[in-house]
């Protein structure tokens, strides 16, 4: 299996320094979570992670060897993506994209599990139901479902997924979070961008939370997540409960809302 590493990460966008001094590991078995602020910088780091922008500074490895060293088809066959966008130009049905994910595979031996890599994607995701639907006529979550079944087909050692559970409703975020999840305990290396604090506490071995473009914070769910760090990052104060099974549950405090109900 595969792990990946950022070295002092930076990227530069239209004269703007987007990001800058990222580090950070995700070893096989292990599943990250990046989090923070909307325009922190976490999805322009996924795509520096998967080769889909270039750095500014610093450098990216995948197995001790720099992604700019990757062919774009070997490069396929490593790092899976799923990006906050799943548009589709063509009329294709949902299986036909889902089908997409083994293209890296095409002319190879591991072409024969084709077949058997699709239909168990596409029942991991639940969407085998929308296997002949046009992708055009899906809803956002459908949608978004289908697009994770595609990653899931490409079988790949990295998995990179951007805002996965964004669309979808409070069912399948936990199924596409416990998706994650297994595919760490299979032994691949994970890393996945959420908004939800809590869905990262439950699922994820690491948080790192990315902030004005640099690395805030970086450790297990019960260091990173304090009510100190969500106030100075998200300017929002919060209480902090446990759950039943040990992870932690982030509320904000909703001080208009009883200020409200106090004089109505």
């Amino acid at each position: 299996m595969s792990r990946i590493v950022l070295t002092d990460v930076g990227c530069t966008r239209g004269g703007r320094q987007i990001l800058s001094g990222v580090s950070l590991e995700v070893s096989p078995g292990r599943l990250l979570a990046l989090v923070g602020p909307n325009g922190a910088g976490k999805s322009t780091l996924l795509a520096l992670m998967c080769g889909d922008l270039r750095l500014s500074g610093g450098e990216v490895r995948i197995d001790d060897r720099p992604l700019g060293q990757w062919s774009a088809s070997d490069l396929a066959r490593v790092r899976s993506v799923l990006l906050q966008s799943n548009d589709v130009s063509f009329s294709f049905t949902s299986r036909e994209v889902v089908e997409m994910g083994r293209n890296p595979w095409t002319g190879r031996p591991e072409a024969d599990e084709d077949e058997e890599a699709v239909t168990e994607a596409m029942r991991t995701a639940d969407v085998v139901h929308l296997a002949d639907r046009p992708y055009s006529s899906l809803s956002g979550g459908e949608r978004a479902r289908v697009s994770l079944a595609r990653v899931l087909a490409q079988r790949t050692p990295v998995v990179l997924l951007d805002e996965p559970t964004a669309a979808l409703d409070l069912r399948h975020q936990e199924e596409v979070m416990s998706v994650a999840r297994s595919l760490a305990r299979e032994g691949r290396a994970v890393i996945v961008v959420l908004h939800d604090l809590s869905l990262a506490a439950a699922y994820a071995d690491e948080i790192a939370v990315i902030a004005e473009g640099t690395l805030g914070a970086l450790g297990e769910p019960a260091e990173v997540l304090t009510t100190e760090m969500v106030r100075s990052v998200y300017g929002v104060d919060t209480h902090l409960l446990e759950s039943p099974d040990g992870h932690r549950i982030v509320i904000p405090l909703r001080h208009h809302i009883a200020t409200q109900e106090e004089h109505p």
